[in-house]
């Protein structure tokens, strides 16, 4: 069986394949709790408990993410993050030319593909304020869940900070000031678009894939496809991207 774990800053995702096309189970854990209940340090690296997770027939294994040059997984080959999910997404919609869009827990990444191999590629791990975490946050000073807010895109409230931090108490100041709930929640994804649109405009393509966590929600696929004419695919498991180019990598 072929296993891919993407080591990712808020959460572990892990596939398991029986082949570089069907994807048999899955599963997702909370960073912390998942090395705290199913990893275990030793002078070779950390060893997973796959049995634990209900993975103990495991073949070949492929580990990416925000850990993997810190977090050594024994038995495990370990592949860059682009790389993982360029894999991913063609793996998921069989496109060979493309842009993908990642928004992570603490990263935005835009990867430029032609003919199934990356030609470009920028990326912002410097600010939180294009990530979801900085939607996690927006989520809570508006006492929304986050799949509430992701939901939001009409009428957007301008806000202006360009700091997460900042962020916040704008968005506190525009409460203040009376704005509803849907309309603030739709400029907070506006703003997150406003951040990454100078990377989409410098790697676009006709085609984008949207991947990560955010891709769940469909305001930031709306302005997207509103602003800028771009098919935005999302595919089936935008969450599972980057683990699944770990179970469908091959060594090439």
């Amino acid at each position: 069986m072929r296993c891919g774990i993407d080591l990712g800053s808020r959460s572990v995702k892990i596939v398991m394949m029986e082949d570089a096309k069907q994807l048999k189970t899955a599963s997702i854990y909370e960073t912390a709790k998942f090395y705290r209940e199913y990893g275990q340090r030793t002078d070779s690296g950390l060893v997973v408990d796959f049995a634990a997770i209900g993975y103990a027939d495991v073949t070949h294994l492929t580990a990416t993410g925000y850990g993997r040059n810190t977090i050594d997984i024994v038995g495990a080959t370990i592949i860059p993050e682009l790389k993982a999910h360029m894999l991913g997404a063609i793996a998921q919609t069989g496109l060979t030319d493309f842009t993908l869009l990642d928004l992570g827990g603490q990263d935005s990444k835009v990867i430029k593909v032609r003919k199934e191999r990356m030609v470009d590629f920028q990326t912002n791990d410097k600010c939180a304020a294009s990530t979801g975490r900085y939607l996690e946050n927006m989520a809570g000073v508006l006492d929304i869940s986050l799949e509430e807010l992701a939901g939001y895109s009409a009428n957007p409230v301008e806000l202006s900070a360009t700091c997460a931090i900042f962020g916040e108490s704008e968005l506190i100041g525009r409460i203040v000031e009376g704005y509803s709930t849907a309309a603030l929640a739709a400029g907070v994804n506006y703003t997150i678009f406003k951040r990454i649109k100078p990377m989409l405009v410098a790697l676009r393509s006709d085609k984008l894939v949207f991947t990560g966590g955010v891709a769940l929600g469909g305001a930031i696929k709306e302005f997207i496809t509103r602003e800028m004419d771009i098919e935005v695919i999302v595919p089936e498991h935008p969450q599972l991207n980057g683990a699944i180019g770990c179970a469908v990598y091959t060594g090439k």
